[in-house]
């Protein structure tokens, strides 16, 4: 007998990806109301931190955090009060780019700042800097299945807890030589607001289960670029049937050989 699929309700979406700078510009090209047009990621500035953070806040962190507020501004929720899980196939590659320069002169002597904001956690510790929030938090990297990964401990967190989560999975692009191993062409992410229970801002039900059936991929061969080079991306499907409030199954890639059935039932 298989196990139950874990399920939640979501009431909050953010969304950032080359030529989709939110969720509403993404739903309209995701229901095929505007066509897509590439272009940068835009990056709003994370007004919410102090000045001296603000200033050392990375791609990675205006990133993250911008995902999750609006995830929380579309649900009308309280920040500082939601546990969050934070999933990223790599940290700061930018940053990253910057230690190996410094680490490869004569002068090896790292600043303190470039030194923290090169953990994976990092993008989760200016989250509770910005919002005040103290409850709790996990970090996760599963490489290509970092989203899947995200998705199914926010899942379980909302079902062991009876509490909201929110999911906020992301991804940067790393300068040259490095991209040339890990060709992420910009950074992209997307936020989920996860519940136990129905509320009048509910957007849909949402259970998800491991399946041996293959990922789906998207008709729109620039959008299903964006969804196999960024790995957050491999929620793109899932965004689409959202996106048409569409109700019914949806593949998305995993760890291999495993992929995750995800079912989706729109209110």
């Amino acid at each position: 007998m298989s196990a139950a699929p874990l399920a939640a309700w979501i009431e909050g979406i953010g969304f950032i990806a080359p030529g989709l700078p939110d969720w509403p510009s993404a739903r309209a090209v995701l229901r095929g109301e505007q066509p897509y047009t590439a272009a940068p990621s835009v990056l709003p500035a994370p007004t919410l931190l102090p000045p001296a953070e603000r200033r050392r806040a990375s791609r990675v962190v205006k990133l993250s955090l911008a995902l999750g507020l609006e995830a929380v501004a579309h649900a009308g929720a309280d920040a500082a009060t939601l546990a969050t899980v934070f999933s990223a196939s790599g940290a700061d590659g930018h940053n990253c780019h910057a230690l190996c320069e410094q680490l490869a002169t004569d002068d090896r002597q790292i600043s303190p700042t470039r030194f923290h904001n090169s953990v994976h956690n990092a993008a989760a510790g200016y989250w509770g800097i910005a919002t005040g929030a103290m409850a709790p938090c996990q970090v996760l990297c599963a490489y290509d299945a970092s989203f899947g990964a995200g998705l199914l401990d926010a899942l379980a967190q909302v079902a062991l807890a009876r509490q909201p989560v929110l999911l906020i999975a992301y991804d940067s692009e790393y300068p040259e030589p490095l991209h040339a191993k890990r060709p992420v062409p910009d950074c992209a992410g997307v936020a989920l607001l996860l519940t136990p229970e129905r509320s009048p801002c509910t957007l849909a039900a949402i259970g998800a289960g491991a399946t041996a059936d293959a990922a789906e991929s998207l008709a729109d061969a620039e959008l299903e670029a964006l969804r196999t080079s960024i790995p957050a991306l491999r929620a793109l499907p899932l965004l689409q049937r959202l996106a048409a409030g569409d109700a019914g199954r949806v593949g998305l890639d995993y760890l291999a050989p495993m992929q995750l059935n995800v079912q989706v039932e729109p209110c």
